[in-house]
C-alpha cells in the first residue's frame, strides 16, 4: 500500500489562555451518554495490511480519553492496517524517531503524539505520522477540544492517517444511529461510529423504527409509536428539539431524505393502501409518487436526487424498484430470489444493498448496479437493515450471530467484518450518518 508524497503540515505552537488560534472542534452532542454499549470483535483482513506502529500519546494517561488507543483500535477496524506491538513506549509529536529502529520492529508508518491539558481545561492534541521506509515526515495536525470532545479528536486523527496513507476518506469521526429494545424500552441512540459514546435521543414505551439522517449530519427523521400509531418526526441532534413531519391518517412510515436535505420521501396510507410521497422539509408540497395496488415502501434516493429506489409487492413477492423522483413509470432492479428488500445505495451510487431471503435466511446482498452482479456479503442468517458509510467502503447491518444480537460492519467485498456485541436484548434498524458533526 504506497504512501502519499505530499509535503508535511506543520504543527502551530501551543496554545494559551491569550491565543486560540488552533482548529476547535465542535461541542459534543447535548445528549444523556450513557455507558459502553458494544464489545469490538473484529475478523478477516484486507488483501494487502499496512504495519503501523502508534504507541501511546504523552501524557494520554492523564487524559479522560486514551487518545492513541483509540486511534490504533479505529486503524485496525478497518481491516487495512496491522498494529505493531509497541509495548509500554510513549511517543510524542516532536520526536525524531529512528526509522531504523522501527524498521526492525517491522513498522511502515509510524504515530506519534501528545495530550496536554491547557489552564482553562481544555486539551490540546497533536499528532504526527512518519513514513518509515521513506523517513519521511508527513505532517501532523493540532486540536483543542473539551474533554467530551477527545474521542472525536481521536477519532479525526485516525481519519487523517488513514486518508495519507490510503488515498481515501475516512469514517471513523462519523457517527450511527440504532434502536435498543430492553423489555418494554425502545431506544434511540447516537454512537461513535465504533459503538462508543452511546447518547440516547428517544426513550418510549412504543416503537421506534426507521431512523434516516439528514444529508448535514443534524437532524434524524424516524418513526414513532409514542401516539399508538406510526408518526414521523424530524428530531435536531445538538438540541433534541423535534418536530412532526408527518402524522395523516393512516400509517405514517419509512422516511428518506433527498440528497439536497430538502425533502423526504416516505410511505403514507392516508389514501388507502400504502404507497409513496415525497414532502418538503417543512411538511409542505405533499406530492404521490406511485398509485399502484400493491405495497410501495422502503425509499431511498439515488445520489444524485434523479431516482428513487423502494419496495414493492407489485409482481407478487417484495423486489427492489425505481422511478425517476418527480414521478413516472418504475423499474424492476432485483431478479434474484422471490424476497428482496431495505434497499441502500452506496454514495457513489454504484452498488446496491439489500436484504435477500433464501429459505428461512435472511442476507445482506450487494449488486453493481452496472452489470447487475451481485454477492452475500456473510454467512449470518438473519440480517436487517444494510446501510453505506459514506465513503462507501463498508456497510452497517443488525444481525444475529452466535446467538447474540450484533451491529455488523463489513466491508462491501465482505473479507473485513467487525461485530459490535451488543449488551442490549435487541438491536436493530442501524444507519450510517454523513461526513460531518
Amino acid at each position: 500500500m504506497p504512501l502519499s508524497d505530499r509535503a508535511p503540515v506543520p504543527l502551530p505552537a501551543r496554545p494559551s489562555m491569550l491565543r486560540r488560534g488552533l482548529l476547535a472542534l465542535p461541542l459534543a452532542v447535548a445528549l444523556p451518554t450513557a455507558q459502553a454499549q458494544f464489545r469490538v470483535e473484529i475478523s478477516g483482513v484486507g488483501a494487502t495490511q499496512l504495519p503501523i506502529a502508534v504507541p501511546r500519546f504523552r501524557d494520554e494517561a492523564a487524559a479522560p480519553q486514551p487518545v492513541g488507543a483509540i486511534v490504533r483500535a479505529d486503524l485496525e477496524r478497518s481491516g487495512l492496517f496491522r498494529p505493531v506491538d509497541t509495548e509500554t513506549l510513549v511517543l510524542t509529536e516532536t520526536a525524531q524517531p529512528v526509522m531504523t529502529d522501527w524498521r526492525g520492529r517491522g513498522a511502515d508508518a509510524l504515530v506519534g503524539g501528545s495530550v496536554l491539558r491547557l489552564a482553562d481545561g481544555r486539551y490540546d492534541v497533536r499528532y504526527r505520522l512518519w513514513d518509515v521506509v521513506k523517513g519521511a515526515d508527513l505532517g501532523g495536525q493540532s486540536y483543542v477540544v473539551t474533554a467530551a470532545d477527545l474521542r472525536l479528536a481521536a477519532h479525526r486523527i485516525a481519519d487523517a492517517v488513514y486518508e495519507r496513507l490510503t488515498g481515501e476518506k475516512g469514517v471513523f469521526s462519523t457517527r450511527i444511529a440504532y434502536v435498543t429494545k430492553a423489555g418494554g424500552r425502545h431506544t434511540l441512540w447516537v454512537t461513535d461510529a465504533d459503538g462508543e459514546g452511546a447518547q440516547s435521543a428517544l426513550a418510549s414505551p412504543e416503537p421506534i423504527i426507521s431512523p434516516a439522517w439528514s444529508p448535514d449530519g443534524r437532524e434524524l427523521a424516524y418513526v414513532s409509536f409514542e401516539s399508538r400509531k406510526a408518526v414521523v418526526y424530524v428530531q435536531e441532534i445538538a438540541s433534541g428539539r423535534r418536530r412532526t413531519l408527518a402524522n395523516f391518517r393512516g400509517s405514517n412510515s419509512a422516511p428518506a431524505w433527498s440528497p439536497d436535505g430538502r425533502q423526504l420521501a416516505m410511505t403514507l396510507s392516508r389514501d388507502g393502501g400504502s404507497q409513496l410521497f415525497v414532502m418538503g422539509r417543512d411538511g409542505e408540497g405533499l406530492k404521490r409518487l406511485t398509485s399502484s395496488g400493491a405495497i410501495d415502501t422502503e425509499a431511498t434516493w439515488a445520489p444524485d436526487g434523479r431516482q428513487i429506489y423502494f419496495v414493492s409487492d407489485r409482481g407478487g413477492s417484495p423486489q427492489v424498484y425505481r422511478l425517476p423522483a418527480a414521478g413516472g413509470n418504475a423499474e424492476r432492479v432485483t431478479f434474484d430470489g422471490a424476497y428482496n428488500i431495505s434497499p441502500a445505495l452506496s454514495a457513489d451510487g454504484k452498488l446496491l444493498a439489500y436484504v435477500a431471503r433464501s429459505g428461512g435466511a435472511f442476507r445482506v446482498q450487494v449488486m453493481e448496479l452496472a452489470t447487475g452482479a451481485t454477492r452475500p456479503l456473510g454467512d449470518t442468517t438473519a440480517d436487517e437493515s444494510p446501510s453505506f458509510a459514506p465513503n462507501g467502503r463498508l456497510l452497517i447491518y443488525a444481525t444475529r450471530d452466535g446467538g447474540r444480537d450484533v451491529l455488523m460492519t463489513s466491508s462491501t467485498d465482505g473479507r473485513i467484518k467487525t461485530r459490535l456485541v451488543s449488551t442490549q436484548a435487541d438491536v436493530r434498524e442501524p444507519v450510517w450518518g454523513p461526513y460531518g458533526r
